[in-house]
């Protein structure tokens, strides 16, 4: 039974073409172009010279008839689709997406081995997005032994974050059971993935949570600023009285920290958990404090300026560079920049929105 492509117009079109495409059963026989399957695949293309020079050195005459390819392992229908998506691919455009709207979830799996196996790359990514968004739980296993078969990375990455996601899901399918019965080897290497992403996300969520410790610590220095300098419903600078209209961040950060300074004030505890984090919060201060000496309003500034600058020349000295108090200071300078940033990209956005 010969099938023209559709690609290729009407009988006329068929009758021109010069190679036989022949499927597993060997009861399908789809006339095309010698040309345009070397143009789309590289591997056809090695193929088909083959049997050219097979002939030639046979003593026929190249063009005498029709070389013959055999296309394995799939359906006839998926070979067939397979030859219309090979036409359509070297037409371009709206013929490429056209074609690829007819690869549904059954097709796209022989669909992805044969464009592995004859290296067509747009028709390989068509299918791996294809395979990868209809992925599920029962799925899973399955999709990730085609894509190391195949070796499709996208549609490998979208697998692991399945199971990372639904592994008690996956753990109760068939196809994990027998994964675990036939092949352990990659039974092991995907928990070891999921093991390794567990991980990553673990340090994800660490990082994250210092980082807003030194936002929330850049906050504070803004916060103390702001009461030293003007004052704030509670507390106010010496010699002047606190302003009566709370700032924008009172309910956020200033209040509490004008009820430690307040506290500060009046504790006399040596051993106080509270004072210990007002010296802490005073000291941190004086370490981001860029102002001329005896312009800052702020209490002890200039003293753990003072103290600081010793303990920079003793550790000078001694040639110890560990300190751990510098790496704060460092970081929550970094959280005020990225701070101070976002807050100016956020002004230029709503000034170019206005």
């Amino acid at each position: 039974m010969c099938v023209a492509p559709r690609a290729a117009g009407d009988a006329a079109a068929a009758a021109a073409a010069d190679v036989y495409v022949v499927t597993s059963g060997g009861r399908r026989r789809i006339p095309a172009h010698s040309s345009v399957l070397a143009s789309a695949s590289p591997v056809l293309e090695s193929i088909l010279q083959r049997r050219l020079k097979r002939d030639m050195d046979g003593g026929g005459k190249a063009g005498t008839g029709r070389a013959v390819v055999r296309i394995r392992g799939v359906t006839d229908d998926a070979a067939a689709a397979f030859v219309r998506l090979l036409y359509a691919g070297s037409s371009g455009g709206e013929a490429v997406a056209a074609a690829a709207a007819e690869i549904d979830e059954k097709s796209a799996v022989q669909m992805l081995v044969l464009a592995h196996a004859y290296r067509v790359p747009w028709l390989k990514r068509r299918c791996e997005e294809t395979v990868g968004s209809r992925l599920t739980a029962e799925s899973a296993v399955d999709a990730m032994q085609l894509a190391g078969l195949c070796d499709a990375p996208e549609l490998h990455l979208r697998c692991t974050r399945l199971l990372a996601k639904e592994f008690k899901a996956v753990e109760k399918t068939e196809a994990w059971r027998f994964l675990q019965d036939n092949d352990p080897w990659l039974e092991l290497d995907i928990l070891r993935r999921l093991h390794d992403a567990g991980l990553r996300r673990r340090k994800w969520r660490r990082k994250r949570a210092e980082q807003r410790v030194y936002v929330e610590l850049s906050e504070a220095m803004d916060c103390l600023r702001h009461i030293c300098t003007e004052g704030c419903t509670e507390v106010g600078p010496v010699g002047r009285p606190p302003a009566a209209a709370p700032c924008p961040a009172y309910a956020t950060a200033c209040r509490g920290l004008q009820l430690l300074i307040r506290h500060f004030s009046l504790c006399h505890r040596t051993s106080c958990p509270r004072c210990q984090r007002m010296w802490q919060l005073l000291r941190l201060h004086a370490a981001l404090c860029d102002l001329p000496d005896g312009q800052c309003n702020t209490p002890l500034c200039m003293q753990f300026r003072r103290e600081e600058e010793e303990r920079e020349k003793a550790k000078a000295k001694a040639g110890d560079d560990d300190d751990k108090w510098e790496l704060l200071v460092k970081k929550v300078k970094v959280a005020r920049a990225m701070f101070s940033l976002g807050k100016r990209r956020q002004m230029s956005s709503s000034h170019c929105q206005c």
